[in-house]
């Protein structure tokens, strides 16, 4: 800085006088800021958003419909399968939960499927997230059925479980008018936005994502919460089999409770019965899948295991007829013709609407943030609103009601291999296969095929499950796939060996078969090929002629006959990926163990598991006593490298 006199103060510029220790006086100017001309800021705005040239339309339809960005993109030997996969197990989930979530909002599981049907597509073509899946969700179910259950009374209509059949209808015509307001309330933002982009004022008013902005985490973990125990309560009579009027307004929840408590003797033994094994069942499953997640490679499909073999039960045990079990009876299959929404309804529900907006873009927004994040890319707010916006528009007009971004479904699709919105559309085909072929009838059909298909999927990944030799990250004690990373060490004569899925009898001889390709060499072969070596040696004359009969000399014979030089003397095989064994796994490792060993190689366990550990000992693999466990388990695959050398260095100082 440089020195200046007082006189500079007169400048009509705006200063600041600082006085250093050597009382010198420094002037700090600020800048001058032009006056910004507003009104001509936008009208240029306007202009250039109405201008329309041939780029800027493409650009325009293109990031109204993202699909036609990615998809012309789409890596289909990296993608397909995981789409295929996640889309068929959501699309077979999507079936029981139509159920389930039709009770919530008061409607037909029919107009369940027609949401998630036609919500499934209108994503795929206009959303920017990759793994969230849109359709049907319990606490917008439960919200709908709040709005139908309020218009139903209002209406006349008698709430209790002895309602006319033709009540679904007046349902729909209520429910079917909120997509449309839910749609305008949303989409209303986006309109404000085109027509007055221009204004910086209402623009930061009607933005995509003021609303969310005030939702904050705690408070929707409250609601996720409040909503949980609404959903439960409303599931109660349901559980227990009694029949009570349908309660409304402030206090439901205690008044429920208290209904039910009245007539909990009215109770069905049957129902009582059947739904407490299944909560058991579906606890117990749970649990077990989160201890043992890390070792699944896709969650195991207890909520159709269990729904197929209870209504197999109903059905065969005629449990509706015998003990008046609640069953949900025929349910009609096909698509209804298109129907306008009832705009009469439309204004008496406006502000019910409103929070259900809230709701579902917050819902959505957030589901479609966490998964960019967590897979590193990202979305368009903006079209994230148009996306739900017409997700509930649409449908509307097919008997559909409101929709958003499921967070049950979204964690499935993303667990079980989604990568892009493709899989939507595979769940959109099996919902659309339910609806054209009437799979949906007591769900047996549907659902039995659903089963089949995932146990298939079971098998199928394990009977042929991933395999590999692995070398020594360098200065480390860990070890990797060698074919998967580079710069790994390979440890001189210890081949270390990967199975990565349970093994048990349908994948013994893929295991066996594995392991002699990678090590390369099969130890039946090898003996056999040394029993011949030693016959022929045994066969050769001890004295006289050492010419054969083709005028070979014996000692080229016995060079052409030396058996297969080996070039390990230990394997590791390491068993962290293998969750259990059956009797023909165990049986499988004490043969290789046997096979081996005539060949003087030493088989080494390395990471099992405590369930794998008592297979072992139950089948005799460490011998009487257990005296050889030491010799044959360890804890790493390290300590058994080390032990593998440490009997290699022996061997080689008893040779010497």
């Amino acid at each position: 800085m440089h020195e200046v006199n007082t006189g500079a103060m007169e400048r009509p510029l705006e200063a600041t006088r600082l006085e250093s220790s050597t009382s010198s006086c420094f002037l700090m100017e600020r800048k001058t800021h032009v006056k910004i001309n507003r009104k001509q800021i936008m009208l240029a705005k306007l202009r250039k958003s109405c201008s329309c040239t041939p780029r800027k339309l493409k650009n325009l339809v293109m990031d109204f419909f993202p699909v036609l960005r990615w998809l012309p993109k789409y890596q289909c030997k990296e993608y397909i399968w995981g789409d295929i996969m996640s889309g068929l197990v959501i699309g077979i989930i999507l079936v029981p939960q139509a159920i389930a979530y039709s009770l919530l909002a008061g409607l037909k599981p029919i107009y369940s499927l027609y949401t998630s049907f036609f919500a499934n597509i209108i994503y795929f073509l206009m959303g920017t997230s990759r793994h969230v899946s849109v359709g049907i969700f319990s606490l917008i179910s439960l919200m709908v059925g709040q709005v139908v259950d309020r218009e139903l009374l209002l209406a006349g209509f008698d709430l209790n479980d002895d309602a006319p059949p033709a009540l679904g209808d007046e349902c729909y015509a209520i429910a079917s008018s909120l997509p449309s307001v839910l749609n305008y309330v949303q989409h209303k933002f986006k309109a404000h936005l085109f027509f007055f982009l221009s204004s910086q004022v209402l623009m930061g008013i009607f933005r995509l994502g003021f609303v969310s902005m005030y939702l904050s985490e705690s408070m929707l973990d409250g609601f996720a919460t409040g909503a949980s125990l609404t959903i439960l309560t409303a599931q109660v009579k349901y559980l227990i089999g009694i029949k009570i009027p349908r309660s409304q307004g402030q206090g439901m929840l205690v008044i429920t409770w208290i209904n039910i408590f009245q007539n909990i003797s009215q109770a069905n033994l049957c129902d009582v019965i059947t739904s407490a094994i299944c909560i058991v069942v579906l606890v117990t499953a749970k649990e077990l899948g989160d201890r043992y997640k890390h070792k699944l490679k896709f969650p195991l499909p207890t909520e159709l295991v269990v729904i197929v073999v209870a209504t197999l039960v109903s059905h065969y045990g005629n449990l509706n007829e015998v003990y008046a079990s609640s069953v949900s009876g025929v349910i009609p299959t096909g698509f209804i013709p298109p129907k306008v929404p009832c705009f009469d309804l439309m204004l008496r529900v406006a502000v019910d609407a409103l929070p259900l907006a809230i709701v579902s873009f917050a819902f959505t927004v957030s589901l479609s943030e966490m998964c960019a994040k967590k897979y590193a890319y990202t979305i368009r707010a903006n079209q994230e609103m148009f996306a739900v916006g017409f997700c509930n528009i649409i449908p509307s007009f097919f008997h559909s009601f409101a929709t958003s971004a499921a967070l049950a479904k979204t964690l499935v699709k993303t667990s079980t291999g989604c990568q892009t919105q493709v899989s939507g559309v595979i769940s959109a085909m099996v919902v659309l296969l339910v609806l054209l072929r009437g799979a949906l009838r007591n769900t047996e059909i549907g659902l039995l095929v659903g089963i089949v298909f995932s146990m298939l999927c079971i098998i199928v990944r394990t009977q042929r499950p991933r395999t590999a030799l692995l070398g020594q990250i360098q200065n480390t004690s860990f070890y990797e796939d060698d074919l998967e990373y580079k710069n790994l060490s390979s440890v001189p004569k210890v081949k270390i060996f990967r199975f990565e899925a349970p093994l048990y009898y349908a994948n013994r001889n893929y295991f066996l078969k594995s392991l002699y390709r990678l090590t390369d060499l099969d130890p039946n072969l090898e003996a056999a090929r040394r029993k011949k070596y030693e016959k022929k040696e045994q066969q050769q004359p001890k004295k006289g002629d050492h010419t054969t009969a083709n005028g070979l000399d014996m000692g080229e014979t016995t060079v052409q006959l030396v058996p297969k030089q080996i070039d390990f003397q230990a394997i590791v095989v390491d068993c962290s990926s293998i969750s259990f064994l059956d009797t023909t796994g165990v049986n499988t490792l004490k043969e290789i163990l046997k096979d081996y060993k005539e060949l003087n190689i030493s088989v080494l366990l390395a990471c099992c598991n405590p369930s794998v550990i008592d297979s072992l000992k139950r089948g005799g693999y460490f011998g009487k006593d257990f005296g050889s466990m030491q010799e044959l388990l360890f804890y790493s695959i390290h300590n058994a490298v080390q032990f593998a050398k440490d009997l290699n260095l022996s061997a080689d100082c008893s040779g010497v």
